[in-house]
């Protein structure tokens, strides 16, 4: 993930539970990803229907500074997702992260409020949530247009 961590204070990615209020699937966990992360699944409903991942779940702060970090590949309907509780200002980067991702940023309704596309690799440059999130989910760089995922569209899924 990579992108995480690099916040622009450290205390940023200190949530260590899923956001409050979004809605959340009723779908059971899934196994350990191979880095021992928690998967779950995550849809977003899109204008275009509901598009379906498996999600590593970045609960303490160790985890979430390290996020995508030095991952070579992610697979099409995976992703990472980073919550936040409380709600706040979220600023990531993309230190050490060797593929580009698409950050979206999710109010704790579950509502995408920002889309930050092909996040480039390695790039030191914040990319800020500019308003407080619930939570933000990381996917491969390019995806969300691929799928039509826009801001306003709604994520859920079990915390």
């Amino acid at each position: 993930m990579g992108i995480v961590g690099r916040a622009l204070t450290a205390v940023a990615i200190a949530a260590t539970s899923a956001c409050g209020s979004a809605t959340a699937t009723s779908d059971a966990p899934l196994e350990q990803s191979p880095a021992g992360l928690e998967q779950i699944p995550l849809t977003i409903k899109t204008a275009s229907g509901e598009h379906r991942f498996t999600v590593e779940v970045a609960q303490t702060p160790e985890q979430q500074a390290q996020g995508l970090m030095f991952r070579q590949s992610l697979a099409a309907n995976q992703g990472m997702i980073f919550p936040r509780d409380p709600p706040g200002d979220a600023s990531f980067w993309m230190k050490n992260t060797l593929i580009p991702l698409d950050l979206l940023f999710i109010r704790p309704d579950g509502s995408i409020v920002r889309i930050a596309e092909n996040a480039v690799p390695m790039s030191l440059d914040p990319i800020p949530s500019l308003e407080p999130v619930g939570a933000v989910l990381e996917i491969n760089g390019g995806r969300s247009a691929e799928l039509g995922i826009k801001p306003g569209d709604k994520v859920t899924w079990r915390h």
